[in-house]
C-alpha cells in the first residue's frame, strides 16, 4: 500500500507515520508538511505542501489511501487564516481524492465536532455533530462533517472514514501543546507543585496518548471499514481524577471563576488559547469507544491517567519532538514567542 499523510510532522502525524512504518503491508508513506522536517523513519518520503495552496493532484494521486490530518490550531485571534488552512484546506484534499480516484480517505474530526452532550453517559458516534458555534476548532470540525456527509454520496466509490479522537497526548508534544495552549509564560516547574484543582460544572473530559489513536488510523486505513469512530480510553478525567495525579485538592469553584481570568489573560495576549475554546471543552459529550473496539479489533495500550502524566512530565522538562511543529524551543525562545504574538501566528 501506498498512503500518503497530511500534517504527517505534527503530534499525531508523527505517531501515525511510525505506526504506518511497522505495518507490513504498507509499502510506502509520503509525509506532506508545511516545513519539511530532517526527521525521517522507515518507508517515509517528505514533501513541503501548504494543503490551502498546494497543487495536490500529483502528491495524492495513485495513494492508496489519504490520511487527513492537517491542521492549524493557531493563530486562534485570525480565525478567517484558520478558515482558510483548515476548512477550505480540507476541501481541496477531499476534492483532490475524489478527482484521482484514490479508494480511501481517513479524516481526523474530533470529539469537538460533536454538538454539546451529556456528562453522566457516552454517546455513540450518532450524537450530533455542529460543534460549538462560538470556538473556531470546533466550528471548522462541524463544517468538515457537514462537507462530508454531501461528500461521500457524491463519491461512493471512496471508502470515507472520520476518526473522532478524545484530547491527544504525548511526551514529545508537551513544547507544542505548551505554545499552542499555555503561551511562553507558562512555567512548566509549575506542574510539580499544583496544589488546588477547580472543580466546575463540565470539567469531564476524555485524553488518551496519542500513539492509541495512531494504531486506530492505522488499523482504519488498511481494513475495509466506513463511517464514524469515537476514539477515547478509561478513566473520564474530571477535577477529582486530575487532583489524584497531580497530588492535589479540589475547590469547587463556578465557571465565571476561571472564564473571567481566562478571558483576560487572553485579551493581554498572556495566553493564546481563547476563552470560546474552553467554553467548547466543558460542553462537550462523553463518548463511547464501543466501536472501534468491536470493528476495528482496536486495543489502546495506555489510561487516559498515563497519557496526563507523560504530558506533564514533558512539561516539567521542556520536552519536544524531532519536526518543527514539535521542535523544544522556537526561533527567540519564549521571549520570540512573546514578540510575535501570543495566538497570533501559526
Amino acid at each position: 500500500m501506498r498512503i500518503v499523510v497530511t500534517g504527517a510532522s505534527g503530534n499525531v502525524g508523527t505517531s501515525v507515520v511510525r505506526a504506518l512504518s511497522s505495518e507490513p503491508a504498507v509499502g510506502s508513506i509520503l509525509g506532506l508538511a508545511r516545513r519539511k522536517p530532517s526527521w525521517s523513519c522507515p518507508k517515509l518520503e517528505w514533501a513541503e505542501a501548504d494543503i490551502g495552496v498546494a497543487d495536490l493532484d500529483p502528491l495524492v494521486g495513485g495513494a492508496d489511501v489519504v490520511i487527513h490530518l492537517a491542521w492549524l490550531l493557531q493563530p486562534a485571534r485570525d480565525p478567517v487564516t484558520t478558515w482558510r488552512t483548515n476548512v477550505l484546506g480540507g476541501i481541496r484534499v477531499f476534492e483532490s481524492v475524489a478527482r484521482t480516484q484514490v479508494p480511501a480517505l481517513v479524516y481526523a474530526s474530533s470529539v469537538g465536532a460533536y454538538s454539546p452532550g451529556p456528562k453522566d453517559r457516552a454517546v455513540t458516534e450518532s450524537w450530533p455533530t455542529h460543534g460549538w458555534p462560538a470556538a473556531s476548532y470546533t466550528r471548522e470540525k462541524a463544517y468538515l462533517e457537514r462537507y462530508l456527509d454531501a461528500f461521500e454520496p457524491r463519491h461512493p466509490s471512496v471508502r470515507v472514514v472520520r476518526m473522532r479522537p478524545a484530547f491527544l497526548l504525548k511526551r514529545e508534544s508537551a513544547a507544542e501543546q505548551r505554545r499552542l495552549f499555555l503561551g511562553p509564560l507558562f512555567p512548566g516547574g509549575i506542574t510539580r507543585h499544583v496544589p488546588v484543582v477547580p472543580d466546575v460544572d463540565g470539567l469531564r473530559i476524555q485524553a488518551m496518548h496519542t500513539d492509541d489513536a495512531a494504531s486506530a488510523y492505522l488499523l482504519a486505513a488498511t481494513q475495509d471499514v466506513r463511517g464514524a469512530f469515537n476514539l477515547a480510553v478509561e478513566p473520564v478525567l474530571d477535577a477529582p481524577v486530575l487532583a489524584r495525579i497531580l497530588g492535589a485538592r479540589t475547590v469547587r469553584l463556578p465557571r465565571w471563576a476561571l472564564r473571567v481570568p481566562l478571558a483576560a489573560a487572553w485579551h493581554l495576549h498572556a495566553v493564546p488559547a481563547d476563552p470560546d475554546l474552553f467554553d467548547a471543552m466543558l460542553r462537550l459529550p462523553v463518548m463511547d469507544a464501543g466501536r472501534a473496539r468491536a470493528e476495528l479489533g482496536w486495543v489502546p495500550r495506555f489510561t487516559a491517567t498515563e497519557a496526563v502524566e507523560e504530558l506533564l512530565d514533558g512539561l516539567r522538562d521542556g520536552t519536544g519532538g524531532p519536526t518543527p511543529p514539535l521542535t523544544p524551543r522556537v526561533e527567540g525562545g519564549r521571549l520570540g514567542e512573546l514578540r510575535t504574538g501570543v495566538g497570533s501566528r501559526p
